[in-house]
């Protein structure tokens, strides 16, 4: 893989940030100031004092976005701080204009105390029409995630749910390329944190009212430890909580234990955990998707080799990339255009299954079940299928 370190560093130090605010209204003439700031904003100021929905009508509101973090775990680098995690915010932010033409701005805290966390945000929530939260360690992010559900607007842990749908949208087109039922999947998720949680719950079809996806058959989740089961006495209350529809006949063992005979291997994990051998201990062409970074818990070539049917990286030198950037912009363009208050399960497929349509059955191989991350009319139709998921 090529070193883009010196590259990337030489970058950031010529832009000195990689956003910046730009004005609407050019402030030209004495009018343009008038009616822009004194004395002519009283009057919309009036207007929202007297009602508040008119906020999302006469201010930036209806079209921005807060890319939260506390810097716990920022990419692979881990616990790195508000001021580290900054570079990796504006990026972020970069996509949301990009993909989606939302005005997103980066807000690092320092504090790593939940609660902190979640007054802020309450704090500051008047300006924006969604929370994209981003880079917040487990379990905190999920317990930061729910109790601001009742915000007003749209609260999201992308590292969650993006990962969670972009899984789902290949799972998809996997089963509609090597003729698998969805519903029969055997599933062996490696990785108990955020994003193998969120993916867990999604396959599941966790408190979802919805007759969009239905479940897969089964679904083995392992941790450093191997698999969660009722046995272990080690297990925090999130593990607890999702063992109560994983795992039905209470398999013990390690993770290359789980995989045989399942159909599908989903790594969040860490690198080079299964080899050759491994793959060829599971199903007829098994569904890999290793998507450890930067390097995956099973190269494709060595997947292949051992019989896999399809295989999904994190990379972006692979095919097959399983990339955040395909759900979200989509997913907020979506949810403001309708002013949500929510980002539901059922919003959540509906984005899966529309990345999913964006390949064609006729286009469909073993080395494109995802379209690529540079694909921008994928954002629009995530945005769409958002929309009409609405209630």
């Amino acid at each position: 893989m090529k070193d883009y370190s010196r590259a990337s560093l030489a970058l950031h130090e010529r832009l000195k940030g990689k956003i910046e605010v730009t004005l609407k209204q050019d402030l030209e003439t004495q009018m343009d100031l008038i009616l822009s700031y004194s004395p002519g904003v009283a009057e919309p100021v009036k207007q929202i004092a007297n009602d508040p929905e008119k906020v999302w009508n006469l201010t930036m509101k209806q079209n921005t976005v807060a890319v939260i973090t506390d810097g716990s775990a920022v990419l692979g680098l881990g616990n790195v701080g508000p001021e580290a995690s900054l570079p990796v915010m504006e990026g972020k932010c970069m996509l949301f204009k990009k993909f989606a033409g939302i005005d997103a701005f980066p807000i690092c805290l320092d504090t790593q105390d939940k609660d902190e966390i979640i007054e802020t945000i309450k704090r500051i929530a008047p300006v924006f029409g969604g929370i994209n939260l981003e880079d917040i360690s487990s379990p905190r992010c999920f317990e930061i995630e729910s109790e601001l559900q009742n915000l007003g607007i749209p609260v999201f842990h992308d590292d969650q749910h993006g990962t969670a749908i972009v899984v789902l949208a290949g799972l998809i087109n996997a089963c509609k390329l090597l003729k698998k039922d969805f519903r029969e999947l055997r599933v062996v998720i490696n990785g108990a944190g955020a994003a193998g949680v969120a993916i867990t719950r999604l396959l599941m079809c966790v408190d979802v009212n919805t007759t969009i996806c239905m479940p897969v058959k089964e679904i083995i989740l392992c941790d450093t430890k191997g698999i969660l089961h009722r046995q272990r006495n080690d297990l925090t209350e999130l593990k607890l909580e999702v063992l109560r529809y994983t795992n039905p006949n209470n398999m013990k063992g390690t993770v290359r234990d789980a995989i045989k005979d399942a159909d599908v291997f989903i790594g969040v994990s860490s690198e080079d955990l299964l080899t050759t051998e491994d793959i060829t201990t599971m199903a007829k062409d098994p569904i890999i998707f290793a998507l450890a970074n930067p390097n995956p818990e099973i190269m494709p070539e060595q997947a292949y080799a051992g019989g896999a049917g399809a295989v999904g990286t994190g990379r972006s030198d692979l095919p097959n990339q399983v990339n955040n950037v395909l759900a979200f912009p989509g997913i907020f363009r979506g949810a403001l255009d309708v002013r949500a208050t929510q980002i539901t399960t059922r919003m959540k497929i509906a984005a899966a299954y529309a990345i999913a349509n964006c390949v064609s059955e006729q286009e469909l191989s073993r080395d494109y079940i995802i379209p690529g991350t540079l694909d921008f009319s994928v954002a629009e139709k995530v945005a769409q299928a958002v929309r009409e998921a609405w209630k």
